[in-house]
């Protein structure tokens, strides 16, 4: 149950609250996933199915275990330090992902804005990764995996990993349109994860 609340709070924290806020300040709408059959919209699906998928297991965890075995658990992993470390990473990566958020301010977003140019952000925890943002969501994934070891989570794991990297080589090309040499520039002196 505590993992359930966990992950709507994370989930509520780091879309929902930074989504409205980001609103409120500038007008703009930060969800800017198309709704096309291009490799942008096809990602935002991929994106908005992880989310559901995760919440389906976690639910299962908290509410039914009946259910448990149908996600396939990996009871081999299932170690209370293992599960310690993934609860660590989870609380690590909403910390990450809320920092980041802060620092790109008013250029954040979900996907990519093409309507709207943002401020290329270099400072803070982007002067150590191209993308903390994607490497917090990973690290809460990875986290999960160890909390509830299965079938599903591994599933998700996977998932996440080649949506993630799909998308940042999808913003990289937009920033290197947009932002030119000073992204170059930028690229060579910081690593794409760490």
């Amino acid at each position: 149950m505590y993992l359930l609340l966990f992950f709507l709070i994370y989930f509520f924290t780091v879309f929902v609250l930074r989504s409205y806020l980001l609103w409120r300040k500038t007008d703009i709408n930060p969800l800017t996933f198309n709704k096309g059959d291009d490799a942008h919209g096809y990602n935002g699906k991929v994106f908005s199915f992880i989310s559901v998928l995760e919440l389906i297991v976690i639910s299962i965890y908290a509410f039914s275990d009946h259910w448990r075995d149908f996600l396939l658990p990996l009871w081999y992993l299932e170690y209370p330090i293992l599960q310690i470390i993934g609860y660590v990473m989870l609380l690590i990566s909403l910390v990450i992902v809320w920092v980041a958020q802060s620092q790109m301010a008013d250029s954040w977003r979900i996907g990519i804005d093409e309507e709207n140019k943002t401020e290329l952000v270099t400072n803070g925890l982007f002067h150590y990764s191209r993308n903390p943002i994607f490497l917090g969501i990973m690290v809460a994934n990875i986290g999960l995996f160890l909390v509830l070891p299965n079938a599903f989570t591994m599933l998700i794991v996977s998932l996440s990993t080649i949506s993630v990297n799909t998308q940042i080589r999808l913003e990289e090309e937009y920033l290197k349109k947009t932002h030119k040499n000073s992204y170059w520039d930028y690229s060579k002196k910081v690593r794409r994860w760490i």
